[in-house]
């Protein structure tokens, strides 16, 4: 069993940047891959980042793709987020999961409210 804590979120203006983290209790090859997700009030939950654990590979949503960097400190068993040129649309609560495939999402943590204020 992998427990994933993240923190990290907040409140932020548009335009502004916010760092999250993801702290792993252990690392598993059930935890391979290490994703980002985020949920906004009304909405499907959405893909935002991933990254292997290994390799250091990323991958990302569209909607992110040069404004946010997803990146790991294996040694700390540590996934970050950074988020810059955030806007209202990001507005969401963002979960960290891991598994050992990014079909295949095992574990979750409780999630972080990030909000952008216009």
């Amino acid at each position: 069993q992998v427990h994933l804590v993240e923190s990290g979120g907040g409140l932020v203006q548009a335009g502004g940047s916010l760092g999250l983290s993801c702290a792993a209790s252990q690392r598993s090859i059930m935890s391979a891959v290490t994703g980002w997700f985020r949920q906004a009030p009304g909405k499907e939950r959405q893909f935002v980042a991933a990254i292997w654990l290994i390799s250091g590979d990323t991958a990302y949503a569209d909607s992110v793709k040069g404004r946010f960097t997803i990146s790991r400190d294996s040694a700390k068993n540590m996934v970050y987020l950074q988020m810059n040129s955030l806007s209202s649309e990001d507005t969401a609560i963002y979960y960290c999961a891991a598994g050992p495939a990014t079909n295949e999402y095992l574990y979750w943590g409780q999630g972080t409210q990030v909000t952008v204020t216009s």
